[in-house]
């Protein structure tokens, strides 16, 4: 747990980036339900582009005592999690000195990259690398395809960050497993294991 962001009067700031399909507004409403069952006030604000196209993917996720509006300014995010490293350095910004970012370092190019609107960064991670960020990276992409389903990548990344955040990785699992419990016991345990394997990954760096 992040000790920085534990003040009852503070609020955390959480960026969640990625490309549609990946899970990103998912792991958002996982993140904060949490924080409303432990009695936060959460303001979230999202932006799809072509979400289920491949287009990028924003959701800003703030709780605390008080909060009063549901964007974070660049400058304010205690942390980011990425799904897709170039959106990691796009938003990198956002980040306070210090932050936390964690970052799925499988690239997936969005479509304005595949019809030549925009270049690919070379080696955005490495980019990152240069900034003042507690910056940790992996490959939840193919930790998912281990466990046979590439969208367990959401919950990877929750359990990655898990221990960062300002209430218990057990109260963020719960709610994940809320989630998804309508779905049947098996996908529930897929769940349950892919969030203790990002958990284990971020750990083990």
């Amino acid at each position: 747990m992040n000790q920085a962001i534990t003040a009852a009067d503070t609020v955390t700031n959480i960026l969640v980036v990625g490309i549609g399909g990946q899970g990103v507004m998912t792991a958002a409403d996982v993140l904060a339900q949490t924080a409303l069952n432990l009695g936060y006030d959460v303001k979230k604000t999202e932006v799809a582009g072509m979400a289920q196209r491949g287009g990028v993917v924003t959701s800003h996720v703030r709780f605390g005592k008080q909060v009063l509006s549901p964007s974070i300014q660049p400058g304010d995010a205690d942390m980011m999690i990425a799904f897709e490293p170039a959106e990691a350095l796009r938003w990198h910004t956002h980040l306070k000195p210090s932050a936390v970012a964690m970052v799925n370092s499988y690239p997936l190019e969005p479509p304005v990259v595949s019809v030549g609107l925009f270049d690919y960064p070379d080696n955005p991670i490495g980019q990152m690398q240069t900034e003042q960020v507690n910056l940790h990276d992996f490959d939840a992409g193919a930790a998912a395809i281990e466990l046979g389903d590439r969208r367990l990548v959401n919950s990877i990344m929750l359990g990655a960050i898990a221990d960062h955040l300002p209430f218990s990785a057990e109260a963020l699992e719960s709610a994940l497993l809320t989630r998804f419990a309508h779905k049947g016991e098996a996908l529930s345990e897929l769940n349950r294991q892919a969030f203790e394997l990002g958990r284990r990954a971020f750990n083990h760096q």
